[in-house]
């Protein structure tokens, strides 16, 4: 193969994974240079430690089954090891081969692993091909060099923040509905996560556009929360939302039962519903509405209501 091209479909596989067609635009690209009919993405999920098939084109995906069953064998662990591309079938793979990709038709299969240019393991890209010793050393060579490019389409920990982005000052955690995590580039892991899992599963099933609010942490400290939706996964396939997380003092030099109570005024609650949630009685609720009022400079419920909601001043 000439130079030219290979460094043409070298940029334009690149391209091709930063842009709209992302690793579909990229194997059509690849494909002008190695001789591939069928590939195949298998993603790491850093928050199940599994790996699943993720997108293919030419054939049908394996089932999840067959990608740990892979992953597991010793030619591949020896290939992620040294970081090197896997012909197959070879030594360690027969059994592989014969069940997963000879009764489809295919006479050779490459597969390399997925490292970022930072290290980490993103996943694994087959590739097939109806022809026996259709990927040669230099096809190897090439694909391996791919590698820290393609491995984007298979980083499921990914996370994409609107134009706004985080706040400064916090730090975050992006969550799926599912309450698996995934970091947040540049920024510390929120504490304690498996709470925080649950509220962004709570915020991920309204129809808010973004929530804020106050926590109280087991250890009493008060933190400022902010979450906002957010796309993770593979080119933002999966809906999800980031939580950004600062310690704080509580504002206008409120106490922490004057919070649970605008916490339950905000969500409509009386006197006497909140004094029933609260076990006070009313005129203790009445008292700690009259400093509330004083302190937010707020003279009627409706205005009281709208600034906290507006500030984010309730418990989330």
């Amino acid at each position: 193969m000439p130079p030219i091209p290979l460094l043409q479909a070298f940029a334009e596989v690149g391209f091709q994974v930063a842009g709209r067609d992302g690793a579909h635009g990229a194997m059509r690209a690849l494909r002008k240079v190695v001789p591939l009919e069928a590939y195949e993405f298998v993603a790491f999920d850093p928050g199940t430690d599994k790996h699943r098939s993720l997108l293919s084109g030419g054939h049908r995906q394996v089932h999840d089954d067959a990608a740990e069953e892979y992953v597991r064998l010793a030619p591949y662990r020896e290939a992620m090891a040294a970081r090197r591309t896997v012909a197959l079938p070879g030594p360690g793979t027969e059994r592989y081969f014969r069940r997963h990709l000879e009764p489809y038709g295919w006479q050779s299969a490459l597969t390399t692993p997925l490292f970022l240019d930072e290290g980490r393991y993103t996943g694994l890209l087959h590739l097939v091909s109806s022809e026996r010793e259709a990927f040669g050393g230099e096809a190897c060579e090439l694909v391996g060099a791919l590698g820290p490019t393609l491995a984007h389409v298979t980083d499921l920990s990914r996370c994409l923040l609107g134009p706004v982005g985080l706040p400064p000052g916090f730090r975050a955690t992006a969550f799926d509905r599912a309450g698996v995590r995934r970091e947040v580039p540049g920024s510390a892991p929120v504490a304690d996560p498996a709470t925080m899992a649950g509220l962004a599963r709570e915020f991920i099933d309204s129809r808010e556009l973004s929530r804020s609010g106050l926590w109280l942490d087991p250890a009493g400290g008060w933190h400022e929360v902010r979450m906002m939706r957010a796309a993770v996964g593979l080119h933002g396939a999966i809906q999800g939302a980031v939580v950004a997380q600062r310690a704080c003092a509580l504002p206008y030099e409120l106490t922490g039962r004057e919070v649970d109570v605008l916490t339950r005024v905000a969500a409509g609650d009386s006197n006497p519903q909140i004094a029933a949630a609260l076990v006070l009685s009313v005129r203790t609720v009445t008292t700690h509405l009259e400093h509330i009022f004083a302190k937010l400079g707020c003279d009627s419920r409706t205005r009281l209501t709208t600034k906290v909601l507006n500030e984010g001043l309730c418990r989330l």
